[in-house]
């Protein structure tokens, strides 16, 4: 009880309620606080007072995207999510871009519920350009079209962390200039089909050899592309590399891109061969093909000088065989 001018006030201090949370903030909490205030401050001060030399983003740019290390990771292929530039040259290009902050915040993880909230941001600090993804990501994993609990948590981890990568890829490419990542991503592809000046037929046999290595077989590859080893081209070798990039990180399984072909009797011995029905020759045809009665010969004459005439002027015969062969082979009979 107070007095204020003569009026009397009553003053009742409310006590919280025995289930009410009383909210407490460290000083260590506090003074991460300041930090990350201060640390945002500086961050765009600094790239205002160092802006972003884009010429030099351009060089850099297409010396990385010249190389087959980065070339090799620049792309992905997964079975119903796509295919596209990776979060590897997403980050390579913030990177090389400047001046460009990202990452991936979990916030709150439900082991009971099997969800977790994941944040992914990308942020231009130079043109103050930001981009923020929240999602709930389960606890699950797709394994052949069903859905599989995540128990462990190393993987539920790891799989917060993938889903998260996607994002931020999402993110910087919404930051990053259109016209710089296409370039980006032209030139990826030209490194891919060129091979930095290895010869085609080296890269085939060291792309067998790399599938090899997975039990992936020759006559499976050429299943999948579509074409004999013969007739691959370079930009079929820049597909399979990102189809087994892809199986090497676990994005793809192996079985279902490339399944086992089974293997028939016919494969191996080729169709055999049956005789077809010979044909019945109709009524008809069989009178047709009778042979007409021949008469018979009449009796030779026995007129000697008339045969002799015969022999000696019909050609062909025994008596003319000189006057052939002179024709045969262009020669005159002596």
């Amino acid at each position: 009880m107070s007095s204020n001018n003569g009026t009397l006030v009553h003053r009742q201090t409310i006590a919280p309620a025995a289930n009410d949370p009383v909210t407490q903030i460290s000083q260590a909490t506090e003074v991460e606080r300041s930090r990350a205030v201060a640390e945002v401050q500086a961050a765009v001060l600094v790239a205002q007072q160092v802006p972003r030399d884009i010429g030099r983003a351009i060089a850099d740019m297409k010396d990385s995207c010249g190389r087959m290390a980065l070339a090799n990771r620049a792309f992905y292929s997964v079975p119903n999510r796509g295919n596209g530039p990776s979060v590897h040259l997403a980050r390579e290009l913030a990177r090389i871009w400047g001046n460009v902050q990202y990452g991936v915040n979990e916030l709150r993880r439900d082991d009971d519920a099997g969800i977790s909230e994941v944040q992914a941001f990308a942020w231009d600090v130079q043109t103050n350009v930001r981009s923020v993804r929240t999602f709930i990501a389960p606890h699950v994993r797709m394994v052949r079209g069903e859905r599989k609990a995540l128990t462990d948590i190393g993987d539920i981890y790891l799989s917060n962390q993938n889903v998260g990568a996607r994002a931020v890829r999402e993110c910087l490419f919404t930051v990053l200039p259109t016209w710089f990542t296409e370039e980006a991503q032209d030139i990826c592809r030209r490194t891919l089909e060129d091979g930095e000046g290895v010869p085609l037929p080296d890269r085939i046999n060291a792309m067998v050899a790399a599938f090899g290595n997975q039990g992936i077989t020759v006559k499976q590859l050429e299943h999948k592309i579509g074409r004999s080893r013969g007739s691959w081209t370079p930009f079929d070798l820049a597909q399979m590399s990102i189809v087994y990039t892809s199986i090497t990180r676990g994005e793809l399984d192996k079985d279902e891109e490339f399944p086992q072909q089974v293997v028939t009797a016919a494969d191996l011995t080729g169709p055999v061969a049956t005789p077809a029905p010979a044909a019945q020759p109709q009524p008809q045809q069989a009178q047709e093909q009778a042979p007409a009665e021949q008469p018979a010969p009449e009796p030779a004459k026995q007129d000697k000088p008339q045969a002799k005439a015969r022999t000696t002027s019909k050609k062909g015969d025994p008596a003319d065989r000189s006057d052939e062969h002179a024709e045969l082979f262009g020669t005159e009979g002596n």
